[in-house]
């Protein structure tokens, strides 16, 4: 089975955020899935099975199986049409959020995401210990997504993941509004295993749509200001949808050899 390692939000190697990418005629045990994402170490593991005419696809972390993740659905898509469907300009994923649908568009891939309900909740002393600085204010969908009072206390700040732990959400997220693009952000997982996501795609479902309301703005350029860090392109589609757009670079391909 061909393992392929792809860096979703860049243009070139060993920046954004890096994702296993398996395709395979039939599927494992959840138990060997899980045992090849902690072996790989990477925020995800993407597990691929052609089904008639699309894919069914699945997202596994080194500690659980999640129910959406962009990046490792833009390196998914990469891995589609540019190896078994290279005449293809668009690739259908079944998955846990329902179906989806990756086009490529030059040296973008184009991915049509459900965004989420946003409810706007209480600043907490809770949050300010587990940032290490106050919110200006609090959104809960999916994730938890704090905006802060400005993009150098994003990029600076230095969270204790035991306490994000204790507050709401899937994802924790911090955002405020950029200098060079309309958002600067950095989501942090210890939940689901991962200290801080490089660039996280799902968690844009919700930043990008806190922002284009706040901007009064359907199109939202966004910043991860990871180390790896990573660009996205997000565009408002009506009330419940949401287009992240990003590039891809293949970093490695490797073959497993042991047996699942």
């Amino acid at each position: 089975m061909k393992q392929y390692i792809v860096d979703a939000f860049t243009g070139k190697p060993f920046a954004g955020n890096p994702a296993a990418v398996c395709v395979m005629e039939s599927w494992p045990s959840d138990g060997s899935m899980m045992k090849l994402a902690m072996e790989n170490n990477l925020s995800e593991t993407a597990f691929i099975v052609k089904e008639e005419q699309s894919y069914h696809l699945r997202w596994f972390t080194p500690a659980t199986e999640v129910e959406l993740c962009g990046h490792a659905t833009l390196a998914s898509s990469f891995v589609i049409l540019n190896f078994y469907e290279p005449d293809s300009s668009e690739v259908k994923f079944n998955t846990l959020s329902g179906e989806l649908k990756i086009k490529r568009k030059g040296n973008l891939y184009e991915m049509d995401f459900p965004t989420y309900e946003l409810k706007e909740i209480p600043v907490t002393d809770a949050m300010e210990e587990a940032f290490g600085v106050r919110p200006v204010k609090a959104v809960l969908g999916l994730d938890l997504v704090c905006i802060f009072d400005s993009e150098d206390t994003v990029r600076n700040m230095v969270p204790d993941q035991k306490l994000l732990t204790g507050l709401a959400g899937r994802i924790q997220n911090a955002t405020a509004h950029g200098t060079e693009t309309d958002c600067v952000s950095r989501s942090f997982c210890p939940k689901l295993g991962i200290a801080e996501d490089p660039v996280c795609g799902s968690a844009h479902c919700q930043i990008a749509a806190f922002w284009a309301e706040q901007l009064h703005k359907k199109e939202i350029s966004a910043y991860q200001a990871s180390k790896r860090g990573g660009c996205l392109h997000c565009r408002m589609e009506g009330n419940d949808r949401i287009t992240i757009s990003g590039e891809a670079a293949l970093a490695a391909v490797s073959e497993i050899v042991a047996e699942l």
